[in-house]
Formats: structure tokens, C-alpha cells, sequence
């Protein structure tokens, strides 16, 4: 009898999930899309302004006063709710391990505003991160409203943010193996199934008001074929490599910024903002997440030489950009960085081992997931991510051996995964506090 009532609790509960689940998917998702929309619009705005300082340097003043208040207004949002800095995932791991807890009233606002303002920027950022923090402050907030049960709440931020990454990447299943992989570092069956239907509902908001575009417009030809398989090795290796350049890049720049602690909050804005506005004069290709970037490898418009200085230029402002603190994501500066070294490797390739120029694309996201993979250490979400935004999964073997490689390759350099490292970063600051 007691087994029979343990069942009948236990499917109670999961229904319970479900319900849930659904609620939080539906209004995180509203959350994301209206975020998404905001950014749209700074997309927008980012390019009629540079546009107008191009055609008339007169208004190169207004641009650099505009980003002086939006430099102002960030380091105000930042001070006062600290915990919007960054992309929010070393927050929203530190709440899920009980060391933090965060004023989901005050970060709700705070982060949409402070990532709308680093956009408008053009700050190296993404929306990937701060969609996940919106999506879990979102569920937690949902949950303190409608007083569920305490012993839930870490159920509801795990669903609010794979709710998030969905709205953000049209990537339900990337966004549930995401959480598992780096967030809860484990499986449980138990979270499963709300978590999946949070990100599904999530992902149909998002479709209803924004449609279906994909995160990588990239056409892929023609299967890579088999003989050509070997150049997956060193494309993981050089990912590896670069991977944990990254991580360390990145940690070494938040070193940096912290030993001229004179500057403070509102300096470390001035600093990035204005790296922003001289930029947008001589190199505005490098600005915000890089889509147009992305658009013009794949279409094959940059020439070589041009390609590494981009690479160059493209990687120390997303440094400077996600060391600083801003409120912004990782993800799609991440992604556009490995489609470039993608790009890199491929036409290295076609000049000097006889590869076929048809297959350039096929190597860029490739290198998205193997870049993913290295930096996060999560090599299934990689694949799954670039699997669902390309509609297919054929590729999946060659994206399987690719970020396997290039997981295994930083591993073996005993680099942290950067998740670990910004919440290590995170945890330190607030006790010298």
C-alpha cells in the first residue's frame, strides 16, 4: 500500500512540474521575447547613428556624449543591483548552490534595462546570458507571488532559464542540455520533463511574436566528405588551444580592470563605452554581437588579410567588454569568434591542403560548436545548439568529433571551464566587500 501511495505522490508531483513548467515557459518566454525586441531596436538605432557619424563627422560629439550617459546610467544600475554584471550565469550557479541570493524584483528590471543600454552601446555582448538570468529571476519571482513550496524554487530558476535560452536561440533541447551540462552538472529526471516543457513553451512564445530566424544563417552546399574528416583533428586542437586562450584572456582583463580599483564602477563604463565610440568611427564591424559579421563570412565577402584583423580587433573588445562587467551575455561574441577562426582554418585549407572552397561554411559552424565546447566545456550542447539553429542534424557526426577534440585538447591544458572561473570571480569580490 505504501509503494502504491509513493507512486500515486510521485506522478502527482511530476504533473505539479509540468504545470509549472508551462507557466514559467510561457511568461519567461514574454519576458525574452520583449528583451529581444528591445535589442532589435538598438540594432537598428547602432546603425543609422554610425551611418550618420560616417556621412558627417559633426555628430561624432553626440555620439560620444550619448555614450558618456549611457556609460552613467550603467554604472548607476550597476551599483545599485550588483548582481546584474556580467551575463548572469555565475549568479544564477551561485543561487542554485545557495551562496547567493538575489533580489529577483530588483534584477528583473535592472538587467533588462542594463543589457538594453549595452547594446545601444554596441558593446561586444550577446543576449544569451541575461535571457537565462531574466528567465530564472522570472520563475523565482513567479514563485514567491504564488507562494509555491520553498523546496521547488531551484526547480523554478533551472526552468526560467532554460525557458530563457530557448526565447534567446530558438534552441529548446540546446537550452535543456545546457542546463544539465553546465549549470546542474548532472541528470535528474525529476527536473527533465518541466525543464523541456519550459523551454518548448518558451520557444513557441518566441515564434508567435518574432518568427523563426535562424541564429546562423549559414548555407552549408554540400556535405563535407569523408576524406577530408582528418581536418577535424587539428580544427578541435586549434579550437582547444584558442578556447583556453579565451578563458584565460578573460579572467587576466577582470584581473586587470581590478588593479586600478581608482576607477571604480563608473570608470570601468567610461573605459568600454569609449573603446565603443572609436571603434564605431575606424572599425564599426567589430560592434555588438556581430551578426553582420557572421552574415559577411558566410557569404564570403572579407578577404584574408582583413579576416585577422577583425578576428584581432573583434576578440580584445569582447574582452574588454565581458571583462568589464556590463551587463551582456557571452554567447553570440563567442559564436562569431569561431566562426571566424572556422573561417580562418578553412581557407588556410583551401590554400595550402587542397580543400575545396564549397566547404568553407561547413568548417565555420563547425568551429562554432568546437569553440563552444572549449570554452564551456560543454561539448553536447555545442552540437546540439548548431543542430537545431542549421534545422538539421546530418552534420552531427563531424560536429561530434569536432568538439569532442577540441573539450579533450583544453582539458588536457587544465584550463577551468569559464563558467567556473566567473563564479570563483564573482564569489572573491563579494568577500573582499
Amino acid at each position: 500500500m505504501n509503494i502504491v501511495n509513493s507512486k500515486q505522490k510521485h506522478q502527482k508531483i511530476q504533473v505539479q512540474l509540468v504545470w509549472e513548467g508551462l507557466l514559467i515557459g510561457v511568461v519567461a518566454g514574454g519576458v525574452v521575447v520583449l528583451y529581444r525586441i528591445a535589442l532589435a531596436y538598438d540594432k537598428a538605432w547602432l546603425s543609422v547613428v554610425l551611418n550618420a557619424v560616417r556621412e558627417n563627422p559633426v555628430w561624432i560629439i553626440g555620439w560620444f556624449f550619448l555614450l558618456f550617459l549611457l556609460a552613467l546610467l550603467t554604472g548607476y544600475l550597476m551599483k545599485w543591483e550588483p548582481h546584474i554584471s556580467g551575463s548572469g550565469l555565475p549568479q544564477l550557479k551561485g543561487e542554485l548552490l545557495g551562496v547567493l541570493d538575489q533580489d529577483w524584483k530588483k534584477v528583473l528590471p535592472a538587467k533588462f534595462i542594463g543589457g538594453v543600454l549595452a547594446l545601444t552601446g554596441g558593446l561586444s555582448l550577446g543576449r544569451g546570458g541575461p535571457s537565462m538570468q531574466l528567465g530564472a529571476m522570472t520563475g523565482k519571482g513567479l514563485s514567491r507571488i504564488l507562494k509555491w513550496d520553498k523546496e521547488t524554487e531551484k526547480q523554478v530558476l533551472i526552468c526560467g532559464a532554460s525557458a530563457g535560452f530557448a526565447a534567446a536561440f530558438h534552441a529548446p533541447l540546446a537550452g535543456v542540455i545546457f542546463i544539465m551540462e553546465e549549470i546542474q552538472k548532472g541528470f535528474s529526471v525529476m527536473s527533465l520533463i518541466p525543464m523541456l516543457v519550459s523551454a518548448v513553451s518558451a520557444d513557441c512564445i518566441s515564434v508567435c511574436f518574432l518568427g523563426r530566424e535562424p541564429v546562423f544563417r549559414v548555407v552549408i552546399e554540400a556535405a563535407l566528405p569523408r576524406n577530408e574528416y582528418w581536418l577535424l583533428l587539428p580544427l578541435g586542437i586549434v579550437l582547444g588551444v584558442t578556447g583556453v586562450l579565451y578563458q584565460r584572456s578573460l579572467m587576466g582583463t577582470k584581473r586587470l580592470y581590478q588593479k586600478v580599483e581608482r576607477i571604480g564602477e563608473k570608470g570601468k563604463m567610461m573605459v568600454v563605452f569609449m573603446t565603443a565610440g572609436i571603434l564605431g568611427i575606424f572599425v564599426p564591424e567589430v560592434l555588438g554581437s556581430g551578426g553582420i559579421l557572421l552574415q559577411n563570412l558566410t557569404n564570403g565577402n572579407m578577404v584574408f588579410g582583413t579576416l585577422l584583423f577583425l578576428l584581432a580587433m573583434k576578440f580584445l573588445f569582447t574582452m574588454l567588454s565581458a571583462a568589464s562587467g556590463v551587463p551582456g551575455g557571452l554567447f553570440l561574441p563567442l559564436f562569431v569568434l569561431g566562426a571566424m577562426l572556422g573561417s580562418i582554418f578553412a581557407v588556410f585549407g583551401v590554400r595550402c591542403l587542397g580543400l575545396d572552397s564549397i566547404y568553407i561554411n561547413n568548417f565555420i559552424f563547425l568551429a562554432i560548436a568546437g569553440y563552444f565546447a572549449a570554452i564551456f566545456r560543454t561539448p553536447v550542447t555545442g552540437i546540439i545548439l548548431v543542430c537545431e539553429a542549421l534545422g538539421s542534424f546530418q552534420y552531427i557526426l563531424a560536429l561530434g568529433i569536432v568538439s569532442v577534440v577540441s573539450y579533450i585538447t583544453a582539458r588536457l591544458l587544465r584550463s577551468e571551464a569559464i563558467g567556473e572561473s566567473l563564479l570563483k570571480d564573482l564569489l572573491e569580490g563579494q568577500k573582499k566587500k
